[in-house]
């Protein structure tokens, strides 16, 4: 349509040999909407569409798939590409997971949620979805400092104020993208990034209404799931799950005192837990293979924290309790 703008197919799998498809929408994914690590099962008939266009400063795109797999912004492909951009993802069918600093939501259809592409997250899909997913400059965005931080993949949804505007109205940018002209476009985006904005200054106003005792055990939650996905390594310290968590180490400290301990405790304690359970299930590996696994890996010390916590050394505790 001459003097519309057009959205670009990247990739429509019913176009491509059967044999061809994981390749070539792993290539989309990680190297034109990433860089992110695809996970995929290689055996899964692969069916799907991936489309992205712009409007005016925005980036829209649309994804369409049946197959179930995830995607992941890791720390190591941050380090080598790291665009400024905050993404939002918003449900036209299906539910979607998304995962960011410790949070884990479903997003049901008319929902959208906010992400920081800085920072490592996941997506995933169980079953067949359709997205709309939009990439605004975080200069664009006007929202208050630590907003995103506070409600990365926390969902949003259109029952009132500006989200029950922003809603409809990234769902028809997304659906009607091809109608607009490039003028209208140009406008279209600052209304849109307005909006958006609008509605996750709405959403943190509520999110910090909360009691601060109901504001302290969400964090805490947030923080015990950082912990037990990073067991395994060995540089998770009080320092940096408070940087993660865009607050102080005293402050954390502060929400550990009501578990009657503190975060080295706890990060100890549950990597010697999961060594353990490695432990009594017959895991394959050596005594000091497991607790490198889990964040341990002098063997002398985790022996000696071993027997302090479970009375006698890890290797007499896999002889003893090792489930046959």
């Amino acid at each position: 349509m001459k003097g519309r703008l057009a959205m670009a197919v990247l990739i429509r799998t019913s176009d491509l040999p059967a044999a061809r498809r994981h390749e070539a929408w792993r290539g989309i994914v990680c190297d034109t909407l990433g860089p992110l690590d695809l996970r995929i099962d290689p055996d899964a008939p692969l069916h799907g569409e991936i489309e992205f266009g712009k409007l005016g400063t925005v980036g829209v795109g649309r994804i369409k798939t049946s197959t179930p797999h995830s995607v992941h912004r890791t720390s190591g492909l941050i380090r080598r590409d790291n665009p400024e951009l905050y993404r939002v993802v918003l449900t036209l069918a299906g539910s979607p997971r998304l995962a960011q600093d410790g949070r884990h939501t479903q997003l049901s259809r008319g929902e959208f949620a906010i992400y920081d592409f800085s920072r490592p997250y996941e997506l995933a899909y169980d079953s067949a979805v359709r997205l709309a997913v939009f990439s605004f400059p975080r200069e664009l965005l006007a929202v208050p400092a630590g907003a995103v931080a506070e409600l990365a993949a926390l969902p949003i949804g259109a029952e009132s104020g500006a989200a029950a505007l922003a809603v409809p109205l990234l769902r028809r940018v997304a659906l009607d993208h091809e109608t607009y002209r490039p003028g209208s476009a140009a406008r279209l985006s600052g209304v849109v990034t307005d909006l958006v904005g609008a509605a996750v200054a709405e959403r943190l106003d509520q999110a910090r209404s909360l009691p601060e005792d109901a504001r302290q055990r969400t964090l805490l939650m947030r923080v015990h799931t950082f912990i037990e996905q990073r067991l395994g390594d060995i540089d998770l310290d009080p320092a940096s799950v408070a940087a993660a968590h865009h607050i102080s180490v005293r402050y954390l400290h502060r929400l550990f005192e009501s578990e009657n301990t503190t975060v080295a405790a706890w990060i100890r304690q549950r990597r010697l837990e999961r060594c353990r359970a490695d432990l009594i299930s017959g895991a394959t590996g050596s005594v000091s293979a497991v607790g490198a696994r889990w964040g341990l890996p002098d063997a002398a010390h985790f022996s000696r924290l071993f027997r302090q916590a479970y009375g006698m050394p890890p290797a007499e505790y896999r002889r003893n309790h090792t489930v046959r």
